[in-house]
């Protein structure tokens, strides 16, 4: 026995795949979440947006997941992996073949006497069958079938996907809303100490220094709201795209930030977040594929062998063309092993396995980015959640010293750039808690994105449709 007769042996022998390579090394799996919360749920639910408690999030959310056209895409692209995989399917049955046919033959003059016409019909039936017996065609499908995994893998990540970006948006809108609700408050604080300093202007008892200060100061809130304004807009019909609507009034009801409720959840081990990200699952089936295509390339040098049969009826007449004395039939079977083709082959089989090694690599990058997605999304939200809590008391010492200095300009004993100063300072704590409570809520939504949303691996995920594997 040669070399290459024992190899095809032992790929024959070991079934029709041989194991796909370790993509991620131990050295890359860390054993824990550096910025894990201890006291909270390890996992997300699939619904995990309800634990923010507002139900224009979840009607938002399901119309999303209904309309959304990236998710249409996705899901268009599913069928399109699924109709691929039945082609490749169709190369472990034989072919069959219908045929019929039909001549005729005239003459004419002298010709007649010596060769009269003649006319024939013929239905038969044909047959192919390639013999799989290297496992050529069932890694093909394997290929293919890993690459309809990988579709839905990554059709559930962009519904996972889109799912956040819609929390994000909506959470946005909200949070411009309640910065656009302080401004107004302050621009009626504003016009309360204008009049308050108009009447002592005609009193002798300001300048109009004080005067031209203050209406400044209104112009340039009017101003942080009216940018504040268009924001709303961009967003609104940003958030319209995602939901599949056209952005023209669009609009949604009106809800307050402080009313969103901050879900607390916790990673689990880095070990099983390999099991519960959508785009990981994406990677592992890409790599599976390209896997599976390096085994048909490694096939492919083996010899091919093909089954043929065809049987059928000749008659020159219609009415005696199926009996039994015009029937014929033939059988053969054929063996092509290719000899030389200029290296095509095995360029086929280096490129197959150049393929594989950026999957491989890919599958890496996608586990430590998702790593670094989860530690990231820890560390905001517990920062976040402290910096909320030092600036509401923030607000509460700022409007405590606004509300000492209006009333001491109001008894003229303080003057207008105290009041202006402790004006600012409570605006600018105000819109920094409205900023802050979001970055943590967009931050509690990233972190559950990168816990993987609640999503898990069904069962007949792992099946490859169609593939018994020996």
């Amino acid at each position: 026995m040669n070399k290459v007769f024992l190899a095809a042996l032992a790929l024959l022998l070991a079934g029709c795949a041989s194991p796909v390579p370790q993509a991620l090394p131990p050295q890359m799996l860390p054993e824990k979440f550096t910025a894990a919360a201890p006291d909270a749920p390890l996992w997300p639910v699939q619904d995990w947006w309800q634990g923010f408690g507002d139900s224009e999030l979840s009607t938002l959310i399901a119309a999303a997941q209904a309309g959304n056209r990236d998710i249409a895409i996705a899901a268009a692209r599913v069928d399109q992996a699924q109709a691929l995989a039945g082609v490749q399917r169709s190369a472990l049955f034989p072919q069959l073949g219908l045929g019929a046919d039909g001549n005729d033959g005239g003459c004419s003059g002298q010709s007649c006497r010596s060769f009269p016409g003649s006319g024939t019909l013929g239905l038969n039936v044909s047959a192919s069958y390639a013999l799989d017996l290297w496992g050529q065609n069932r890694n093909n499908l394997r290929a293919a079938n890993e690459q309809w995994k990988s579709a839905r893998f990554g059709g559930q990540a962009v519904a996972l996907s889109v799912t956040g970006d819609v929390a994000r948006q909506y959470l946005s809108i909200l949070s411009l809303r309640r910065r656009m609700a302080i401004a107004r408050e302050n621009i009626a604080a504003i016009e309360a100490i204008l009049t308050v300093i108009n009447l002592r202007v005609k009193a002798g008892a300001a300048s109009h220094l004080d005067l031209a200060r203050e209406e400044a100061q209104i112009e340039s809130v009017n101003a942080q709201l009216a940018a504040l304004q268009t924001q709303e807009k961009q967003g609104l019909n940003a958030l319209a795209v995602l939901l599949g609507r056209p952005p023209q009034d669009f609009d949604i009801t009106p809800q307050n930030l402080d009313g969103v409720q901050a879900p607390v959840v916790a990673a689990g081990l880095p070990s099983e977040l390999l099991l519960r990200r959508p785009d990981i699952a994406q990677a592992e089936a890409d790599l599976a594929a390209a896997h599976a295509n390096l085994d048909a390339a490694r096939a492919a040098f083996l010899p091919q062998v093909t089954l043929t049969g065809s049987g059928g009826f000749v008659s020159a007449a219609l009415g005696t063309l199926v009996q039994g004395s015009n029937f014929g039939f033939g059988y053969g079977a054929g063996l092509l092993q290719t000899l030389f083709d200029g290296g095509r082959l095995a360029s086929q089989k280096d490129l197959a396995r150049a393929v594989q090694e950026e999957y491989v690599a890919t599958y890496q990058r996608t586990a430590l980015r998702a790593f670094a997605d989860v530690e990231n999304a820890l560390t905001q939200v517990a920062n976040t959640s402290r910096a909320e809590g030092h600036l509401r008391r923030t607000v509460e010492a700022a409007r405590k010293a606004f509300e000492i200095s209006e009333l001491q300009y109001r008894q003229g004993a303080a003057d207008l750039l105290s009041v202006l100063q402790a004006q600012q300072t409570l605006f600018s704590a105000e819109d920094q808690v409205a900023q802050t409570v979001l970055a943590n809520r967009q931050a509690i939504v990233h972190l559950f994105e990168a816990l993987g949303g609640g999503w898990q691996e069904m069962p007949d995920d792992r099946t490859q449709a169609g593939l018994q594997q020996g």
